[in-house]
């Protein structure tokens, strides 16, 4: 039996040799078409992402990168308020009165924007969605329900505690740059998406190295008493503040405090906050005080008699 073997090895081997040294017989050309044919497709490859998911992915990025900036602006604002070196402490009070006022608004139209993203298409992204708007839509409800009329002494913890609020508004977990890499589609929709890309700018805000834009009122006018405090004594003056200044106009005494977004008049048990020029502060004796000019560098105050 095995000599009988070995015959068949060699009479297929002869067959074998022949096939391969053929002169463009049938199976030459097989092999010719064979080689010729187009590389399957990758699996890993996709079509294009539709114009409405690139747009879509888009959204989200820009909402996740208002809630970075948020956090980041609201851990400067939390330092800079423990950091004042005010004696009288009303320049704390002023700066965390400034922030209640103004972050649950800001928190509150990121989780509009997000409440008013429709679906995806994509599921795993709607997930993400889902859960990012109802995390942004508690904070936005617990910042509002703040009052910002809060005493001196709570003005650095009631900040603190909407700080940790803000800080936690962070991307649920997979987020964007996770999922994508998992779907192809959805990776060509986030590689695409401009506000997707590393070092995004929202329009209007100064890139890295950007000089910030220059306050479209130009240079102060000149104050008629300039920093000459005294000449309100009377209840009409004309003055520059540039930082800090307690003035008394007819016998009402005023802690007033500028800062580059908001102009702070403190006297007695009352604080009022005025943002920009025009704005008017009335103190119960007919004596009231107008903003007539103010940017980075100070403020022109004008006292006068009702």
């Amino acid at each position: 039996m095995g000599r009988s073997w070995g015959v068949a090895v060699v009479v297929a081997g002869l067959v074998l040799a022949a096939g391969g040294c053929g002169d463009g017989g049938t199976d030459g050309k097989s092999a010719k078409s064979s080689s010729e044919r187009k590389p399957a497709r990758s699996p890993s490859s996709s079509p294009s992402p539709s114009s409405e998911l690139v747009e879509w992915v888009g959204d989200l990025c820009e909402s996740t990168v208002a809630l970075r900036n948020l956090r980041k602006e609201s851990a400067a604002d939390l330092k800079e308020i423990r950091d004042s070196d005010d004696e009288t402490g009303m320049l704390a009070h002023a700066r965390a009165l400034s922030y209640l006022s103004t972050t649950p608004a800001d928190v509150e139209t990121v989780a509009g924007d997000l409440e008013a993203l429709g679906a995806s298409g994509v599921p795993a992204a709607d997930r993400l969605r889902d859960a990012l708007r109802k995390k942004v839509r508690s904070v936005a409800n617990e910042l509002e329900a703040q009052s910002p009329a809060v005493g001196l002494e709570y003005a650095e913890s009631t900040v603190a505690d909407a700080d940790k609020r803000v800080q936690s508004l962070t991307p649920p977990q997979p987020d964007l740059p996770a999922l994508a890499k998992k779907i192809p589609r959805l990776a060509a929709a986030y590689e695409q998406a401009e506000s997707c890309a590393p070092g995004w700018k929202p329009d209007g805000s100064p890139g890295d190295g950007d000089s910030p834009a220059s306050d479209p009122t130009g240079p102060l006018p000149k104050a008629a008493d300039g920093k000459n405090y005294a000449a309100c004594s009377d209840g009409a003056c004309e003055v520059l503040v540039t930082s800090t200044a307690d003035i008394t106009a007819k016998g009402t005494k005023v802690h007033v405090i500028v800062e580059d977004d908001a102009v702070t008049f403190q006297s007695g048990g009352a604080l009022m906050q005025l943002g920009g020029a025009g704005g008017e502060a009335g103190f119960g004796n007919g004596l009231k005080a107008t903003v007539e000019a103010h940017n980075k560098d100070g403020a022109v105050l004008k006292f006068a008699l009702a």
